[in-house]
């Protein structure tokens, strides 16, 4: 009798906890499925990844919310892109937009995109990846000399220089490797 109680609350515990989580997605409108990814969905989109691509990594739409992207991906805010001028001809701009907006962290049931708009959530649009408060927290522990003073790195925002898999949307720490300090974990 004893085990059958202990088994029916464990049972009872996890299923509070999965009700939990779930509760917490669900405020945020994930989609809740057997299939969710652990990462980021990979950019697919041709002009999406020429035209961003072109001049920096093409961030993963799912590293932003929509807010934000709206924001980057305004006429007048491209025009002003970080000091560049990248403005797009309307149907380019219409393309890219429709494809960061369609994809953002907030609409994704990938795992991590989730987190990004957890975290993001009721804040400030971030204009930068670097902004996301998930994104900061994932990197604290790398001493400034290994990003900024590092020739190979130079910023949070070169995702590619140490995130292997990063174009395929694979951010795991596994796939880390820090230019000219093979050694380092944190």
């Amino acid at each position: 009798m004893k085990m059958k109680f202990k088994s029916a609350a464990l049972l009872a515990g996890l299923l509070c906890m999965s009700g939990a989580t779930l509760a917490e997605e669900s405020r945020i409108g994930a989609w809740v499925t057997p299939f969710r990814q652990k990462e980021i969905v990979p950019v697919d989109n041709k002009q999406y990844k020429e035209e961003c691509g072109s001049c920096h990594f093409a961030y993963q739409p799912g590293l932003l919310p929509t807010k934000s992207w709206e924001k980057l991906l305004d006429e007048k805010a491209l025009a002003d892109h970080f000091g560049e001028n990248a403005e797009l001809d309307a149907d380019t701009l219409k393309v890219v937009r429709d494809y960061a907006i369609a994809n953002a962290a907030d609409k994704s049931f990938h795992k991590r995109s989730r987190k990004v708009a957890i975290s993001t959530e009721g804040l400030e649009a971030p204009l930068r990846i670097t902004e996301v408060r998930y994104i900061k927290r994932k990197h604290h522990e790398i001493p400034e000399k290994m990003i900024k003073g590092n020739k190979d790195v130079k910023s949070l925002s070169y995702c590619d220089a140490c995130h292997t898999q990063a174009a395929k949307g694979v951010f795991d720490e596994d796939t880390v490797k820090i230019p000219n300090y093979p050694d380092w974990e944190d």
